[in-house]
């Protein structure tokens, strides 16, 4: 009877170890946002953080924005480097980011990563037809959702 008992606590404790969630040294996650360079965007993406040690972190982003001209959409692929400085509740950053038609750079700050506000300029690289240039000052803000907070 005790051999019994003993080999099921020891088999309920392997079944519990294998309930535990895996942690990674990323934290993924979907964005959406508003950004104003030349027209108003909207923003989709979805972004993965690592901690580099000190309080830095990095994040890189994927994802397209949507504009409106001539009653069409149209949509812009975009990729996106961001380095938050020594993040403690509120983080600053600096970011890049990089589509066919412009490259962005950005400063701004983030609230845990979940909720930022950025300022930029916009270098234009190439015009789509039939919407203006894209370059210029720009504003954005973004809410990003992140779905697993689990550092190893």
């Amino acid at each position: 009877m005790r051999v019994t008992i003993f080999l099921m606590f020891m088999m309920s404790l392997t079944l519990l170890h294998g309930q535990e969630v895996a942690k990674s040294n990323w934290i993924i996650g979907p964005s959406i946002g508003y950004q104003h360079q030349e027209k108003s965007f909207l923003k989709a993406s979805l972004w993965a953080l690592k901690d580099i040690g000190y309080a830095n972190y990095l994040r890189f982003d994927a994802g397209v924005n949507m504009t409106f001209q001539d009653k069409k959409a149209y949509f812009i692929p975009e990729l996106g480097a961001t380095y938050y400085l020594s993040a403690k509740g509120v983080w600053p950053f600096i970011k890049a980011e990089l589509t066919p038609y412009t490259v962005t750079p950005k400063v701004g700050l983030g609230v845990f990563n979940i909720l930022e506000a950025a300022i930029g300029y916009g270098f234009d690289i190439k015009q789509k037809d039939p919407l203006p240039p894209i370059k210029g000052f720009n504003f954005s803000m973004g809410l990003s959702i992140p779905l697993n907070y689990h550092l190893r």
